[in-house]
């Protein structure tokens, strides 16, 4: 009897070892989203917050997490995407991540709030942003703007176009109607609006993929105006960053590394990519298009690819300077506490 009860115990405690394993294999991060990581207990770790889904927006980061980049840094990195309902800064400033991705403008408004936060590369080095129209709205220059209806995605994605308006001397409030426009071309390809809001990475491909050919669109580009501001850059925690500069730069070479990796070889990056996304989010095509006209801000023409990742200080206070302008902040940024370039010149001097 006493022997059946010891193997009772023994298959007891082999039924608790294999649930733990099993529970240990199937957990998650409790937002349901998809976590990717270099898990290893011998290296430094690091969180990366996105500020959106696994796309090729972000390649460059995959690219150096598939290829064992930040591994050979001695670096343990997890990849946290975004959404609708994620703000790098507060995941980054809370502690949640120890790096995040935003724009630059988004950037701003949480220090001014009072995050210790702090941008230590500029990923994109020109806007992405357009506005396209159709040849038959007769929109060839901004100032043909006026009386047409112009759509924007709101929430601190129209603030060049205001600084464009400006420049122009169009009132948004009585010289044209400035509209609230879909994460979709819809309303424009259904010809709701005169002109849309684009980023050349996504958007205006969207519409040729709709059947429109580019031969027919007009297109104003934000850093033909000079209204440009600055998007994707890596931020951190000021605090954070103070106890682990090595660390951050360790981050930062592995990453350009992985940009550099993607911008040369983009069928390779767009595979990565495609692993990572969620199954129907996305076509392997669409990703493709992304992943060559995002190479193109991170390295746009006559600028050195020895330089990816440092913020140009001319750009940043153009950016702070529309931020001002428009009420993204209440103050004047303080630039030269909002971002530094000591942690570029720390990766790139090894």
């Amino acid at each position: 009897m006493k022997g059946k009860v010891r193997n009772v115990n023994r298959l007891f405690v082999l039924f608790i070892l294999i649930l733990a394993t099993l529970l240990t294999a199937c957990s998650s991060d409790s937002d349901g989203g998809k976590i990717t990581t270099s898990a290893d207990s011998d290296l430094t770790p690091v969180t990366l917050q996105l500020k959106w889904v696994p796309q090729a927006q972000f390649a460059g980061y995959y690219v150096a997490l598939e290829k064992g980049y930040y591994k050979e840094e001695g670096l343990d990195v997890t990849i946290a995407p975004g959404g609708p309902d994620i703000v790098p800064e507060q995941q980054v400033a809370n502690g949640t991540a120890d790096i995040g991705v935003d724009w630059v403008a988004s950037l701003l408004p949480n220090i001014e709030q009072g995050m210790p936060l702090v941008q230590i590369a500029q990923i994109y080095q020109e806007s992405g942003l357009l506005l396209v129209s159709k040849k038959d709205a007769g929109i060839t220059s901004p100032k043909d703007l006026e009386g047409k209806k112009v759509g924007n995605w709101m929430g601190g994605n129209e603030f060049e176009l205001l600084a464009l308006f400006d420049k122009y001397g169009l009132d948004p409030n009585s010289d044209l109607s400035l509209e609230k426009q879909a994460f979709t071309m819809d309303q424009f390809i259904a010809g709701e609006l005169d002109a849309a809001s684009a980023m050349t990475y996504n958007e205006y491909h969207v519409v040729l993929e709709s059947g429109v050919p580019a031969s027919d669109l007009n297109v104003i580009d934000m850093n033909d105006e000079g209204v440009a501001m600055l998007e994707d850059n890596l931020f951190a925690n000021k605090e954070w960053l103070e106890a682990n500069k090595e660390t951050a730069a360790k981050f930062l070479r592995a990453s350009i590394k992985g940009w550099k990796d993607a911008i040369e070889d983009p069928e390779g990056a767009v595979d990565i990519i495609m692993a990572e996304s969620e199954e129907g989010s996305s076509t392997r095509e669409h990703q493709l298009t992304m992943m060559e006209e995002v190479a193109k801000l991170i390295v746009p023409e006559g600028f050195n690819a020895d330089d990816i990742g440092k913020t140009n200080p001319d750009m940043f206070q153009q950016t702070a300077d529309i931020a001002h302008k428009f009420g993204v902040i209440k103050e004047k940024a303080k630039v030269d506490e909002a971002f530094t370039n000591e942690i570029f010149e720390m990766a790139t001097s090894k």
